[in-house]
């Protein structure tokens, strides 16, 4: 997966919403046809997003683009499906989730909509949004049951569907998520999926206090924010970023052991730290991540 720093969601229905987006420099966009979609509207949403998939994929536009689809509870993913899986769309964007099953039978429905459309299979990614405490009860074998899955987000905002089915009162702390944090992040890369996501922040003109909710995620091993207002944006793609600082540190790290190791060491004092060739290999993640970030920009 791309190192997504941000992922804005944009409602499906409202086809400029999407150019604003883009506008805002994320690295996707999430065309939504579930939560943001009035229930009268989202059949017709279904076409205005496969425009815009089609518009803006001849663009060359940057951002990838993704769809949240309705969940399959609904009746309405089949129609979702048949409507959005085409050329320029990188993935789909999975709301309340069970469990594995539910994963299985999607990937070999995909896999059929691939082959009607003539598109490779396995094109069609999946990011699994744990919303329900079934899902986060079993998050390790939901992430293992497709190669499709790429990334994972987990216990969303207050007052919402995870909260609910947790029965948990959020706080900005974030001590009452820690635990199913902690879990999403461990099953994602058990599985190979090193670039997990955190969202949302729901308090829009809060910044301060969305910068804070980025800095501990990415602490706790997330990598991009799923955002919900295009001025959380910038601050998503900031914090989940290496700076300039680091980037530098990370090469001089590299060079002085590589030094070191010219002259028959496996360990050097690099300004004070001891440093060995796990520090190496970490230094060498920080570069890589930020040479493909220069790549998606």
């Amino acid at each position: 997966m791309k190192p997504y720093r941000s992922m804005l969601f944009v409602p499906g229905h409202k086809s400029s919403w999407a150019d604003k987006g883009i506008a805002s420099g994320t690295d996707a966009l999430i065309l939504d046809l579930e939560d943001s979609v009035p229930p009268v509207e989202k059949v017709a949403a279904r076409d205005v997003v496969a425009a815009t998939i089609d518009r803006l994929t001849a663009e060359g536009v940057r951002p990838d683009l993704w769809v949240r689809v309705n969940p399959e509870e609904t009746g309405l993913m089949a129609g979702d499906l048949e409507a959005v899986v085409r050329p320029g769309l990188t993935g789909l964007f999975l709301a309340k989730i069970y469990n594995e099953r539910d994963i299985v039978r999607l990937d070999a429905v995909l896999s059929h909509v691939e082959k009607l459309r003539g598109l490779p299979e396995g094109q069609v990614k999946l990011l699994a949004c744990f919303e329900t405490a079934e899902a986060m009860g079993t998050c390790e074998a939901v992430i293992a049951a497709s190669d499709r899955i790429v990334s994972a987000l987990g216990a969303t905002g207050p007052n919402a569907d995870a909260g609910r089915s947790l029965g948990v009162e959020f706080t900005p702390e974030g001590r009452e998520t820690l635990y199913i944090l902690s879990r999403i992040n461990l099953a994602a890369r058990q599985n190979g999926r090193n670039h997990p996501v955190v969202g949302v922040w729901q308090d829009i003109r809060n910044l301060d206090g969305l910068r804070t909710f980025c800095e501990d995620t990415r602490r706790l091993g997330y990598r991009g924010l799923v955002a919900i207002h295009p001025s959380h944006v910038t601050v998503a793609n900031e914090v989940y970023g290496p700076t300039e600082d680091e980037v530098a540190t990370a090469r001089r790290l590299i060079a002085a052991y590589r030094e070191a190791e010219a002259a028959g060491s496996s360990a050097v004092d690099f300004e004070g730290q001891h440093v060995d060739i796990a520090h190496v290999k970490t230094a060498e993640e920080v570069i890589a991540l930020a040479d493909a970030i220069a790549g998606v920009a």
